[in-house]
């Protein structure tokens, strides 16, 4: 890690999410703090709290909910690549996350080509056919 990175200090709840990439701005990630979505090691926490290394963060946000261990710390905002150094999410998160998808994707109705609405052309076959009324 580079010197940006800092070894064995603190940094703040909000800018280690927003640093992390969980959220676009650190606004949005201390309202999140504030709302009560983000939870440090089992705890409701406030933006500036302190994060330290082996923190267990759990952030909720919509359907999604993770729950990651902080392996570093960063103020600096960075690359993905670089942002996901600092955390590792956990097996049964990871476990959650895609048992989460299979029921998302189960729940959306799936229907054959053609087995909707009728189109233009059938419309006019469905008129032909049954002398103009439809």
């Amino acid at each position: 890690m580079s010197a940006d990175h800092i070894a064995d200090s603190k940094c703040r709840l909000d800018k280690w999410l927003w640093a992390a990439r969980f959220f676009k701005t650190r606004s949005l990630a201390s309202d999140a703090v504030d709302s009560g979505k983000v939870h440090v090691d089992g705890d409701r926490a406030k933006p500036a709290k302190e994060v330290r290394l082996g923190a267990v963060i759990r952030i909720r946000r919509k359907e999604l909910e993770m729950e990651v261990v902080v392996r570093g710390l960063s103020v600096q905002r960075r690359g993905a690549p670089e942002a996901a150094l600092l955390y590792e999410e956990t097996e049964t998160s990871l476990a959650r996350r895609a048992e989460a998808a299979l029921t998302r994707e189960a729940e959306h109705g799936k229907r054959e080509r053609g087995a909707g609405r009728p189109t233009k052309r059938q419309l006019r076959d469905i008129k032909r056919f049954t002398g103009g009324a439809y």
